[in-house]
């Protein structure tokens, strides 16, 4: 109903600034920028329409949600009384519970003893991990060198023109991919 009011209200006004225009002035200027400010307007009263009318639907849906909400209510005796129910099914369950808890580590421990058996059959079939061994065959001539961000043994080797086997050799190295950033190696023959 304020849409409609309001509506008719505008169109009168637009036709009354309509009539009052005359050519060569400056109010058929003001005459548009009101026509503008108007529809503004009402596409503005439109959608405060709209929204008002979607709020009067969830406030209707809400109002559904919580029909007799306000009957359900428990004193103060009625929650006592639950409560020592409660305590009283906690106290019977305790030696049930401690049963159960019991039985329940048991067979705990009966996997973990089966597992630990299933690992040591595992480790005993394994082949056992042999130590690299080292030779003293390598140039004890040479120079020093700081690891680089991106080196390897292989890289490392190509640019000191020595080999791999002598920088592991030289530096006791088990595992060339462990080398660090940092690291300073002993290179064999290096200038």
């Amino acid at each position: 109903m304020l849409k409609a009011t309001f509506c008719g209200a505008c169109a009168a006004l637009l036709v009354s600034v309509s009539a009052a225009q005359t050519p060569g002035s400056n109010l058929g200027f003001e005459v548009a920028n009101m026509r503008e400010d108007l529809r503004g307007l009402v596409q503005r009263v439109g959608e405060l329409t709209l929204r008002v009318e979607q709020l009067e639907r969830e406030n209707s849906s809400l109002r559904r949600a919580t029909a007799g909400l306000d009957q359900t209510y428990a004193t103060v005796s009625q929650l006592n009384a639950a409560i020592a129910d409660v305590n009283q099914a906690l106290r019977s369950g305790d030696n049930a519970t401690r049963d159960q808890a019991a039985n329940a580590i048991k067979e705990l421990a009966r996997q973990t003893n089966a597992a630990v058996d299933s690992l040591a059959k595992g480790m005993a079939q394994r082949a056992a991990i042999t130590t690299p061994s080292f030779t003293d065959d390598f140039p004890k001539e040479g120079g020093q060198y700081t690891v680089q961000r991106g080196d390897t043994i292989s890289s490392i080797a190509a640019r000191t023109n020595t080999s791999v086997k002598d920088i592991l050799n030289a530096n006791r190295i088990t595992d060339p991919t462990k080398i660090q950033v940092g690291q300073t190696l002993f290179i064999p023959g290096a200038k």
